[in-house]
């Protein structure tokens, strides 16, 4: 007997974006939105694209200049990482960047 878990277990988010990532009429991904260019170094990217998540968010991450080459060799990127959003959410996600949003607060 399978399960789902085992499928799922020791892979990348990357299915999980694909499931929450929001479709155009015709089926297609709905175009990403640059959201904004974070450093890693602090580790920024990873804690707004957590918050974009709890709000259900989806984010992709890429890394501009170097690739993925910095963070295999440093663990992370040296020169940041750029941040899209589908385009549908894109001003939700630049009002939670700048803490627009209150408690209790809908977007």
């Amino acid at each position: 007997m399978e399960t789902n878990n085992k499928e799922k277990w020791g892979r990348s988010s990357y299915g999980e974006l694909q499931e929450n990532w929001p479709k155009t009429e015709d089926g297609d991904f709905e175009e990403p939105a640059f959201l904004k260019h974070c450093a890693s170094t602090d580790m920024e990217d990873e804690l707004v694209i957590n918050m974009l998540s709890a709000y259900g968010i989806p984010c992709v991450k890429q890394y501009p200049v170097d690739g993925t080459l910095g963070r295999v060799i440093l663990g992370m990127s040296g020169c940041g990482a750029d941040l899209f959003v589908p385009m549908s959410m894109l001003e939700d996600a630049r009002k939670l960047c700048e803490g627009g949003a209150e408690d209790g607060e809908e977007l």
